[in-house]
């Protein structure tokens, strides 16, 4: 088993189409679509893989859209073991819109699990052998997920002894924040929503994302902050880790690049605060790239010896 496994819950795959226009209530003629995996785990493993190292992601499949999401895993050559429900896997909707440049993107709610589709993913994570070192779960909850279903994935962490880390968002993040996280990764408008308050300076987020660690609800924060880089915050330190100057193509697929980054870093031994700056330079690859397209390793080893140089 590689060092990290990826839980993703809620997959997909990405259809992707460009048009002259979006016009309402015309018919309009689409490229040929591309399709490609989709959801939070299965990005940050593909993001993982680019980055030469190893990782097997945990997720999801039903249906032919399933199947389809299955081949296009193979296809990548990724480490993947798919855990099977009825209900068919979700299809989202990729626009490009040629004449703006501009993107529409139009999700899916995802099929929806059954307590026992839950209960077996819960046990996959339980039956991993030999223990991964660092479970990533990552994602929205597809309908039927209870929204302490994250709190279960950080207790089956903790009972093989692997570090968990969490990238996700309202009532799931919410419901899971007391879970014993080796890492909780927010972003600021997420950091404001679990303090309860506007958070405006730095110094009150460092004192609310440490109120956090002092409850016991995770050993660090990383809080993603777009433009700005990413803050950083443990029981005894404080570093803002700002973004470097890029090209900017797309901001699409940033996040999951931050958090591969982050977790490849962590499994080749790097320790946090390095860590979070992998994982800011591969938000900054990623924002280079056009559409869709996630980090690439020699754009984020680059920018990453240049944030290294500058700390």
């Amino acid at each position: 088993m590689p060092p990290i496994v990826t839980l993703t819950l809620n997959p997909a795959v990405d259809k992707n189409t460009h048009v002259e226009q979006v016009v309402a209530e015309h018919k309009m003629r689409c490229d040929a679509p591309t399709r490609e995996p989709g959801g939070g785990g299965l990005n940050v493993s593909r993001v993982i893989d680019r980055l030469g190292e190893q990782s097997t992601a945990f997720y999801t499949s039903g249906g032919l859209t399933g199947k389809m999401l299955e081949s296009l895993l193979d296809d990548e050559g990724l480490s993947h073991t798919p855990l099977p429900i009825d209900e068919w896997t979700r299809e989202n909707l990729i626009v490009y819109e040629t004449s703006t440049d501009r993107q529409f993107r139009f999700g899916m709610p995802g099929p929806t699990l059954t307590p026992a589709d839950v209960e077996a993913c819960l046990n996959a994570l339980r039956d991993v052998q030999p223990a991964p070192e660092y479970l990533v779960a990552s994602g929205s909850l597809p309908p039927g997920a209870p929204d302490d279903t994250y709190a279960a994935v950080a207790e089956a962490a903790h009972a093989v002894g692997a570090r968990p880390i969490l990238d996700t968002s309202g009532a799931a993040l919410q419901a899971a924040m007391d879970a014993g996280w080796y890492l909780l990764k927010p972003n600021l408008r997420e950091l404001k929503q679990l303090a309860g308050t506007r958070l405006e300076t730095e110094p009150q987020r460092i004192d609310a994302a440490r109120t956090f660690i002092e409850r016991g609800w995770c050993e660090g924060v990383v809080v993603s902050m777009g433009a700005s880089g990413a803050l950083l915050v443990t029981a005894d330190r404080a570093e803002h880790i700002r973004s470097p100057a890029v090209p900017i193509a797309s901001r699409v697929g940033a996040g999951d690049s931050m958090v591969g980054g982050l977790t490849a870093a962590l499994a080749r031994g790097l320790d946090l605060p390095d860590a979070v700056r992998f994982g800011v330079a591969a938000g900054a690859a990623a924002v280079m790239t056009p559409g869709t397209e996630l980090c690439r390793r020699d754009d984020t080893e680059r920018l990453f010896d240049q944030l290294r140089a500058e700390a």
